[in-house]
């Protein structure tokens, strides 16, 4: 059976409406929690696909959060070993700067339901499920495109919402994974970043009830577009 290695930094961001995809693809997820577990002890080439999961931190803020650094690292040689790697917003910042690029604070804080505006080759790869469909934005940072990457989607406030980096690593700076049922936990988690900008939770309650059906199949249909090409390619037995 494959092996999932995903690396969570808080508990609400979690692997969401993948865990029941990666489950029919027949993995075992095995979760490790950054600055709980130990990172040095996890082998960057073991796990079939490792998934690097949000949190509310920057992919920068190494002297603040050591074990940042401690996933870098592991990042670095998985990336280069070109292994299926999932990077979710914090995840898909760090994928960014591990491949070298830059990340840093963006134009401002993109917090809350909004479709993405796909690229040609966005079109073209497992996002097309999420043309015209709302997906849940929550970060402040972001990066640019690493060199031999392929830029899928955008917003008016981040240029680069999502890209891919040979056939096997995807990058996400959305929140494609969230399952909208569990909205409270995001805005009892994100309480005070909420009330910071000024956002009304109600009004997030009630976007995550339009939004989260739509966002739940579509989501679930690029993630299973995603595995089963990476399936094709033999990237796993």
């Amino acid at each position: 059976m494959p092996d999932c290695l995903a690396i969570r930094h808080v508990a609400f961001e979690h692997p969401g409406i993948l865990s029941p995809v990666l489950d029919e693809h027949g993995f075992t997820t095995r979760i490790v929690d950054a600055g709980i577990d130990d990172i040095w002890a996890v082998d960057p080439l073991g796990a079939d696909l490792l998934i690097m999961l949000g949190g509310p931190i920057g992919a920068y803020e190494v002297a603040r959060y050591p074990f940042l650094g401690e996933e870098m690292w592991l990042l670095e040689r998985r990336l280069a070993a070109g292994l299926p790697t999932l990077g979710i917003c914090l995840g898909a910042q760090m994928m960014a700067q591990a491949l070298g690029a830059r990340v840093y604070p963006g134009p401002g804080k993109e917090i809350g339901w909004a479709a993405l505006d796909l690229t040609d080759a966005g079109r073209n790869s497992p996002l097309r499920h999420l043309d015209g469909v709302a997906v849940l934005h929550w970060h402040g940072d972001t990066f640019d495109l690493p060199d031999g990457a392929v830029n899928l989607a955008s917003t008016t406030l981040c240029a680069h919402q999502a890209f891919m980096h040979g056939p096997a690593m995807l990058g996400l700076q959305f929140h494609g994974e969230v399952d909208a049922d569990e909205i409270e936990r995001w805005l009892i988690g994100h309480a005070n970043e909420i009330a910071t900008v000024g956002l009304d939770p109600r009004t997030l309650r009630a976007d995550s009830r339009t939004h989260g059906e739509p966002v739940k199949k579509a989501g679930a249909a690029l993630f299973r577009e995603w595995l089963s090409d990476l399936q094709t390619s033999g990237n796993w037995k």
